[in-house]
């Protein structure tokens, strides 16, 4: 696994073993995310979305604490996975970066408590798998809008972004930020060490 850009993400892309039979991975792997975040995953829920060509889901959070991290991975099709730094006070407050998960590549990302998550789906039938480090509470779960053009996210242009009702009702990031739903950086690193195995 290795860092993204943005503190408290990364990119796991494991070995593909292919034969005659079809393909085989590992695409979670508990030690290796303990390697690199020094901490583990538990796994409270998991989640499967389909997804067709076009879809944007996101971008969610929850409240710190316990927030919910997440590792995701898209066992058929392809998205373009996108996460958002929205914890104030953080260096890289605002910032976004992206990493294209397909069957084929067999990529996961790895998204710790505070930070935004969203996706695009790059073809029909996306299929994307969650684990979660919390299960589903909708009075701690937010949203910012994923088309804030303050935010700048580089979605694919070739087709009209398909937006749930939700996700198309979500504040700007600087309404969110001025009604204090945002994470707090600090309060997420000083819950994200808590979790750290010595």
């Amino acid at each position: 696994m290795e860092s993204l850009d943005i503190e408290g993400a990364w990119i796991g892309t494991p070995e593909i073993h292919s034969d005659k039979r079809g393909k085989f991975c590992e695409w979670f792997v508990s030690s290796r995310l303990v390697t690199v975040a020094g901490r583990d995953l538990r796994v409270a829920q998991a989640n499967c979305s389909v997804s067709k060509r076009g879809v944007i889901r996101g971008i969610h959070f929850s409240d710190v604490p316990p927030g919910q991290a997440k590792y995701v991975t898209c066992p058929t099709g392809a998205v373009l996975d996108v996460i958002v730094d929205l914890r104030v006070g953080s260096p890289s407050y605002g910032r976004w970066t992206a990493v294209e998960l397909t069957e084929d590549n067999g990529r996961a990302v790895f998204i710790s408590e505070g930070l935004g998550h969203a996706f695009t789906a790059l073809t029909d039938n996306a299929k994307v798998f969650y684990l979660c480090s919390t299960s589903y509470d909708p009075h701690r779960e937010h949203g910012v809008h994923p088309l804030d053009p303050a935010i700048g996210i580089e979605w694919p242009i070739d087709t009209a972004p398909i937006l749930s009702e939700k996700d198309q009702a979500a504040p700007s990031l600087s309404v969110a930020r001025a009604n204090l739903m945002l994470p707090d950086y600090a309060r997420c690193r000083e819950f994200v060490n808590s979790l750290a195995l010595s």
